[in-house]
């Protein structure tokens, strides 16, 4: 009943969901925050003035020989041609080339006259496959008529173009590399071709809930999902699920030693790693909703819908996992047989040697590790971030060939200029101080050229400046100029009696830098929230004080070793321009998140010793039980996240080394060296408060705790309480979408929602834990906790398509380049 609730589930939800490449939403990640000074601008520039919403492709014609200039405007003039025609591709709007517009010579011809531009406003969305299909034919049509020129197509839609297709094919090929790489490593962990199957199959049917659930969260509104959380997420589940798999199955051929009952075992197994799985799983999912706070849509969109795959590959964890294996019966442990798989989990010798290492010398084993982790973290001296999307492609594109001859023949800025929006109350097209804000703008030192007039909006109270910087608009330097070329214009507004006057800057550069401040910010926000929620979750965990602050210790030495080493890497031996500018954030949110795991596999283990064995003991006797285990599942989860590096992309390569290390330093230094040392230090004091109790045999297997009636008497009102809010909401979403009034008495009921859901939450984990999951009152109070929820999810869909609720609008595409 189990696998066919899971198979059935997992089919219903791929005949109902849209496809997830169709609501993935590639736009809006690579935005500032929509309330950011140059998403200011950019709305002023589309609103004041006409045709300014299309998206331009720059053609670059590079003439050669002794007549290059003639070369090159005969290829304009052909070029400019073919697409002035009625056959011209269809997104095509307009073109701007020496041959329309001859007074814009100066800015569409180099110094040399060897190369010129032609600029092609293009109507559509960039991620429209019509549109890419359309760069592609003025692509072709501008290769056909170059003749003997050199000729490329960049700018925004081919840069747009060129991503997608970058992109494109390579999910699939990371698909099938991932699990090939997790199948060897699983035959070679089990010698069983069946049970290597069995976590195979349980992250094919989580991934087969998580994708369509979250496509249909996406497609209503709910959620964003991107290409690179799609590719993330698919390295994520097959990590995280063989890894909760190897965790159950290794306590299920343990339970086998005194257990022959198979049944029974699987029960006793899953009992016994109830509480370290489910940690581990609850502290990744706290920790991609903490991306949350985060004001930039690179980081705030990438949390829930990873969030909801843990999640689900959890619950599969428990359920489908333990269901198959006991259907397959003796054969699952083919051609070795149950016996010797049982045998084989007693610990190999190599774990009790490194336990009797640790044992021996704990001062000399953490201090060669902490040595070693902070000569890795060496390599920050050489971090430094990129912001340049074209440098991060690992594939040669034609957009970014076109942009390095835009540098080489007409400066480094003129591939992204940047618009100067000064805007009064007063009419400025009257009047001397459009002229003098132009001649201050001139005068800033790393401004190559300002637009020769000033364009005014159809107001008459807002201009527009063109300004084009000498410096590589990507470049942190060139960010650093947005605010004095923006306090430039202010003061000169301020000088010629312009009162009040609003200063924002549109374009490329402006939106980088703002990204960059948002980034910069989210990353404080996330790294204080991920530390609280991790040392929160090993509070409640281990019931002590002093072992969460040496474990957040340990994770914090493991990701400034894995962030120098990553850096030296990438940047000083690959020669990268940088370290990805969301690639920090996310290393260390999915390291902490992930890395504590192995963490709580290992104390776990200790208080379980713990009952029966001094503290000495226990640490050994808990290295020697997980060490196999968790370091094949390290090992695996590694494996998976190196498969990133195959992507061509900055971001993803880098991403993928990173983890793939840090993992492996968790797995093979952190966990089974310095954490057993520090706590063999500390002995009887290492769980602080907490104090060893002295030896008392385990309960007798069919024995359960049985909670306080304290205990459930607060489970019970924070139940009714949690019914009571979410009626609420339900009431104030009616009163706020059906008759319009005020949104606060819905924030009210979400608040007072929130609060107590989490309390909610963290209490039935708390009661389900004492009373070792049985089916009683918390199975029943979690079935009706999780109804409210889906059902507000079917009100917020019957008022869409009802038109009660308006659907959300969509993302903006990215302005042009005057």
């Amino acid at each position: 009943m189990v696998v066919a609730f899971w198979v059935l589930i997992a089919g219903l939800l791929a005949g109902v969901a849209p496809a997830l490449e169709s609501v993935e939403d590639n736009a809006s990640a690579n935005l500032p925050p929509a309330a950011s000074d140059s998403m200011k601008a950019r709305a002023l520039v589309r609103a004041q003035l006409p045709g300014q919403d299309a998206t331009p492709a720059i053609i670059v014609v590079h003439g050669e020989g002794t007549d290059a200039a003639a070369s090159a405007g005969e290829a304009v003039t052909r070029i400019t041609s073919a697409l002035s025609e009625t056959t011209r591709p269809d997104h095509v709007a307009s073109v701007i080339s020496t041959v329309t517009t001859p007074d814009a010579v100066a800015e569409l011809v180099s110094q040399d006259h060897d190369a010129q531009l032609v600029i092609v406003p293009m109507t559509g969305h960039p991620t429209d496959k019509s549109f890419q299909n359309a760069v592609d034919e003025v692509r072709a049509l501008a290769a056909d008529r170059a003749g003997p020129t050199e000729v490329a197509v960049t700018g925004p839609a081919g840069i747009a173009t060129d991503t997608v297709k970058v992109f494109s094919g390579g999910d699939k090929v990371m698909l099938l590399a991932t699990i090939l790489l997790v199948l060897v490593i699983l035959l070679a962990i089990y010698r069983s071709p069946l049970m290597a199957l069995v976590p195979l199959l349980a992250v094919g049917v989580a991934m087969r809930v998580a994708e369509p659930t979250g496509a249909l969260l996406a497609d209503a509104g709910i959620i964003t999902v991107s290409s690179q959380t799609a590719s993330i997420m698919t390295v994520l589940l097959f990590g995280v699920g063989t890894d909760y798999a190897l965790i159950i199955t290794a306590r299920y051929r343990e339970a086998l030693l005194d257990e022959t009952d198979r049944p029974r075992a699987m029960r006793t197994a899953v009992r016994r790693t109830a509480e370290s799985v489910l940690a581990g799983a609850f502290t990744i999912v706290l920790a991609m909703f903490a991306l949350l706070v985060a004001v930039s849509p690179a980081l705030h969109g990438f949390g829930p819908y990873l969030a909801l795959g843990v999640a689900v590959m959890a619950l599969v964890a428990f359920t489908f996992i333990p269901a198959l294996i006991l259907l397959l019966g003796g054969s699952v442990f083919w051609p070795g047989g149950a016996t010797k798989a049982a045998e084989r989990s007693r610990g190999t010798g190599v774990w009790h040697r490194v336990a009797a290492l640790v044992a021996r010398a704990p001062v000399r084993v953490g201090t060669a590790v902490v040595t070693l982790l902070v000569v890795m973290s060496a390599g920050l001296l050489g971090y430094h971030e990129s912001f340049n999307t074209l440098s991060g492609f690992r594939a040669a594109t034609e957009s970014e060939h076109g942009q390095h001859l835009v540098q080489e023949k007409f400066g480094p800025g003129e591939i992204a200029p940047s618009t100067v929006v000064v805007q009064s109350r007063d009419d400025l097209r009257s009047g001397t101080a459009p002229t003098a804000i132009a001649a201050a703008l001139a005068g800033v030192d790393d401004v190559s050229r300002v637009g020769q007039h000033p364009r005014f909006g159809h107001d008459g109270r807002t201009v527009f400046y063109d300004v084009v910087l000498n410096l590589d608009p990507y470049s942190s330097k060139a960010l650093d100029a947005i605010g004095p070329l923006k306090e430039t214009a202010r003061a000169a507004a301020d000088a010629v009696g312009v009162t009040d006057a609003t200063v924002l800057i549109a374009g490329e550069t402006a939106q980088t830098a703002d990204i960059r401040s948002a980034l910069d910010r989210d990353t404080t926000f996330i790294v204080l929230l991920v530390l609280a929620i991790v040392t929160a979750v090993l509070i409640l965990l281990l019931r002590s004080l002093l072992a969460p602050l040496y474990l957040v210790a340990t994770l914090l030495l493991s990701f400034l070793a894995t962030l120098g080493a990553t850096t030296f890497f990438s940047v000083t031996v690959l020669g990268d321009e940088g370290i990805g500018n969301r690639v920090t954030a996310y290393i260390f949110v999915f390291l902490v998140a992930l890395g504590v795991d192995y963490n709580i596999f290992i104390m776990s283990r200790f208080k379980q010793e713990l009952r029966t064995l001094p503290p000495a003991k226990a640490i050994s006797a808990a290295l020697t039980r997980t060490g196999g285990v968790v370091s094949s599942a390290g090992l695996i989860l590694a494996a998976t996240f190196a498969v990133l590096m195959t992507q061509p992309i900055r971001e993803l390569f880098q991403f993928g080394f990173a983890m793939a290390f840090g993992i492996l330093l968790d797995t093979f230094l952190i966990r089974p060296l310095l954490v057993p040392a520090i706590v063999r230090l500390l002995g009887d004091h290492a769980l602080w408060p907490a104090r060893p109790s002295r030896r008392t045999p385990p309960p007798p297997a069919g024995e359960t705790a049985v909670p306080t009636g304290r205990l459930l008497r607060a489970f019970t009102w924070i139940a009714v309480i949690e019914a009571c809010t979410w009626a609420g909401l339900l009431i104030g979403m009616y009163v706020k979408y059906i008759p319009k009034t005020t949104e606060l008495g819905v924030r009210i009921f979400g608040t007072l929602h929130g609060a107590a859901f989490i309390a909610y939450v963290l209490l039935t984990i708390l009661v389900a834990i004492r009373q070792k999951w049985r089916l009683s009152r918390t199975t029943l109070f979690a079935l009706l906790a999780a109804i409210p929820p889906f059902t507000t999810v079917a009100f917020e869909t019957w008022a869409r398509r009802t038109g009660r609720l308006t659907e959300p609008t969509p993302a903006p595409h990215p302005s042009p380049s005057p």
